[in-house]
């Protein structure tokens, strides 16, 4: 493969410096790429995504009129972080998860970062994402965010600013680990060459996390789907096979007498953790949403009991707010007395007069979010947006302004991508996982989302982004 004809001017690319030449934790498989043949590399490509298939990798995309499955396309080659690099985003993801935790217990008990004026009441009380039934609650081992996947981008220089907090049911670890496995066979020698740190042990780490919540010796541990047709289906499916524990939903369980009780071939069975895969507000229609058909009635009660841990706890979803990001460096000072080693990237709240009448008038400039959508959608990308579209989100900010915030539009790294016969450079971010358990635990891996479409930002799946297998050196 020639490599000669690879450009991405002006922006920082994971592999190769300015001048062209390659970055040195890249050099084993540089020299991989210059000896393979392109057809070679076609083939190893058609190959990954036969074995993503044979695996059932696949997503339901909800806006999607035809309702097809689809693979997450996995790009062949990795994304290769160094291990002096990983261990500053370790330490980082380590502070940021330890203060949110903190800031969950505190805005539903003492509320004392509200009182003190730190973040605005407000701003949470008015939050759909907070919960009134879970105030004065204190979950098993006072830990509310037990698994979270946190979306981290580079700008043009190079450093890491951590984009959003995903704490409520962040999503595709279970492509980070078939990924793993798809690309060990396509380049056996090169990763073990190389010094690649381990990520198949998740489930096991995972598993751990889950049994430490509860009191008993051997707890029964369940993971709660919404079922088959839910978009990461699969990932609920495998890591219950991984653990070696029950796949339930709703309809397998019941409350009997504030315990819960999974349904199986010889009758119910208690169960003592649960892995929920559902959303807060589904979890128990009595407690939550009354129109809920997911979740089971009585198991917010179960819980308050004390009978059954859920992770992650009911209430989390209130610090994944977009608006409360933008308070985390602050959220970080108060409980920890720290500076935050791992930035936010700057953020306007349109909340504010001041900020808002800057948005306004830059809206051509900036990347303008709901605050409590996902996945790629209530999203304005000023920069490649019309006009009218802009005209539209100044309405729409105008018109409920809290519902808003805005970010410069930073380029994102790029990463070598296989596109046909030719590598070219796309743009990438990075999801690594942490669990919260004995103690605060870094997965030495990550989901890698790459924006597939050339000069695209949007590395959503449901946006037509795919993934990368992410190395992590020793």
């Amino acid at each position: 493969m020639d490599l000669s004809n690879y450009q991405c001017a002006g922006l920082f690319d994971e592999m190769f410096q300015e001048d062209g030449t390659c970055r040195g934790h890249y050099h084993p498989f540089e020299k991989l790429l210059k000896r393979t043949h392109p057809k070679k590399l076609k083939q190893l490509q058609f190959s990954a995504n036969k074995s993503q298939l044979a695996m059932g990798m696949t997503f339901n995309v909800y806006h999607n009129e035809e309702g097809l499955e689809k693979i997450l396309h996995l790009d062949i080659i990795p994304r290769i972080i160094p291990n002096p690099e990983w261990l500053k985003l370790e330490a980082g993801l380590k502070q940021r998860v330890n203060a949110l935790n903190h800031f969950i217990q505190d805005i539903y008990n003492e509320q004392e970062i509200l009182n003190d004026g730190v973040v605005p009441r407000d701003l949470i009380e008015n939050s759909k994402d907070f919960l009134k039934p879970c105030i004065g609650l204190t979950p098993p081992k006072g830990i509310w965010c037990h698994i979270t996947g946190t979306d981290l981008i580079r700008d043009k220089n190079g450093e890491y600013f951590v984009l959003e907090d995903n704490l409520r049911c962040p999503s595709g670890v279970s492509y980070m680990l078939e990924s793993r496995e798809i690309i060990k066979k396509a380049f056996p020698n090169v990763l073990n060459k190389a010094g690649v740190m381990p990520v198949s042990n998740y489930p096991a780490r995972l598993l751990n996390m889950l049994q430490n919540l509860s009191e008993k010796e051997k707890p029964v541990v369940g993971v709660l789907t919404p079922g088959i047709y839910n978009s990461a289906y699969f990932e609920h499916s495998y890591l219950a096979l991984q653990m070696g524990v029950e796949l339930v939903t709703g309809e397998d369980l019941i409350v009997k007498d504030h315990k819960v009780y999974m349904q199986t071939t010889k009758g119910f069975e208690p169960i003592d953790v649960i892995y929920r895969r559902i959303d807060d507000t589904f979890l128990d229609p009595t407690a939550f949403n009354p129109d809920s058909l997911l979740g089971v009635s009585g198991i917010f009660d179960a819980y308050k009991a004390g009978t059954i841990a859920l992770a992650n706890a009911p209430g989390t979803g209130v610090a994944d707010d977009k608006a409360v990001y933008a308070y985390v460096p602050d959220i970080i000072k108060y409980y920890l007395n720290e500076d935050p080693i791992l930035n936010n990237v700057p953020t306007y709240l349109c909340r504010k007069p001041d900020e808002r009448q800057y948005v306004l008038d830059h809206i051509d400039e900036l990347v303008v979010k709901e605050t409590n959508a996902a996945g790629g959608y209530g999203m304005l990308i000023g920069p490649k947006a019309s006009a009218e579209e802009h005209e539209k989100f100044r309405q729409l900010i105008t018109a409920n302004p809290t519902n808003y915030i805005a970010q410069p539009t930073l380029s994102l790294s790029t990463v070598p991508t296989l596109v046909e016969d030719n590598v070219e450079c796309r743009h990438v971010d990075l999801r690594p996982y942490v669990l919260y358990g004995e103690d605060i635990d870094v997965i030495p891996g990550a989901l890698s989302r790459v924006a597939l479409k050339k000069g695209s930002l949007v590395v959503n799946s449901s946006q037509g982004g795919g993934s990368k297998d992410t190395w992590v050196l020793y």
